[in-house]
């Protein structure tokens, strides 16, 4: 009995010994990150996207000089606004957030960001070429008409980046998300793409606004 108990102190203080000297039984690796549930598409957003884009046709079909202004300067400040702080601040702080904080906060933004950036993109040239024609600035005969082509090819190209990188790495990431074993390695690089790209966009949508106001200011 004596040497009974006396083995048992004698395991317990080993075992005791061992978990302070980090030797003790292995810790469990994490497991996979969990993915809750969630739409691709966030429907709820649709309405407000439709009445957007209903807002845009009857101020383009009317040609109201206050609408179109209010719908370039919005959908145009909103666009570089979203751009800078995806590229400045969101980006460097996806990079220290844990795997299952950057899931989460994945499904719950990049479905957002599915109609938000196609609809300001479209509020942004649609509003902004009509409000050139309707102020004639269209004309070559406009004395500034080579920064305005300037400012053309510069949106242009950011058009492209949102409609052609931007817009297919967000699809890209939520139905990576979507299978029952995500490639974490993929959408890693999917989201780099996707703030990259924004923060590139977000710098040249600096050099149109300072384009902008040096036209507005003559």
């Amino acid at each position: 009995m004596t040497d009974t108990v006396l083995s048992d102190s004698g395991l317990a203080r080993n075992i005791d010994s061992g978990i302070r000297e980090g030797v003790g039984p292995p810790a469990h690796a994490p497991g996979p990150p969990v993915i809750a549930p969630f739409s691709i598409v966030p429907v709820r957003g649709l309405p407000i996207v439709a009445a957007i884009l209903i807002g845009l046709i009857v101020a383009i079909s009317t040609n109201s000089l206050w609408a179109l202004t209010f719908f370039h300067v919005g959908g145009g400040g909103l666009w570089t606004s979203i751009d800078l702080f995806l590229g400045l601040i969101i980006g460097p702080i996806l990079g220290g957030m844990s795997v299952q904080a950057r899931v989460e906060f994945t499904i719950r933004f990049m479905p957002k960001m599915l109609l938000i950036m196609p609809t300001l993109v479209a509020m942004t040239l649609g509003a902004g070429f009509q409000l050139a024609r309707h102020l004639g600035n269209l004309d070559t005969a406009y004395p500034h008409h080579g920064w305005l082509v300037t400012s053309y090819v510069i949106v242009g190209v950011m058009a492209v980046i949102a409609l052609g990188l931007l817009e297919p790495a967000n699809l890209a990431v939520l139905f990576e998300l979507k299978k029952p074993r995500p490639n974490g390695e993929r959408i890693g690089r999917l989201m780099k793409v996707f703030i990259y790209t924004a923060g590139i966009t977000g710098v040249m949508q600096i050099a149109t606004i300072v384009i902008m106001t040096f036209l507005a200011s003559r």
